[in-house]
């Protein structure tokens, strides 16, 4: 199912209100002057407020699943609105919202 692609500016939060951001975009392919994200970006998640039994166990960073199957940036995977992903270590999902609606990829 065709998605709007993610760029560094795009929405990624884990189910608990913590921020996402990819660490390393891909410069070279861009959506309106932001870099796209692919695969490879690794997602460091920031204010993670879950815990267990009053013992903090935040989401650490975003291990993607599912990705384009067609569209490549740099010989990687560009991210969709749809790409689905889990936070690691404790295997939550995220929540996606990109920051442009022009352009979709499968």
């Amino acid at each position: 199912m065709p998605g709007f692609l993610l760029d560094q500016t795009s929405m990624v939060t884990c189910m608990h209100a913590g921020q996402a951001k990819a660490t390393a975009p891909f410069p070279r392919v861009t959506l309106n002057r932001q870099a796209v994200v692919t695969q490879l970006a690794a997602h460091m998640v920031s204010a993670c407020a879950f815990n267990v039994s009053g013992a903090p166990s935040p989401c650490v960073n975003v291990m993607w699943t599912s990705v384009a199957t067609r569209v490549k940036a740099g010989g990687a995977a560009v991210l969709l609105v749809d790409s689905q992903a889990t936070c690691v270590p404790n295997g939550t999902g995220v929540l996606v919202a990109p920051s442009q609606v022009r352009v979709r990829g499968m």
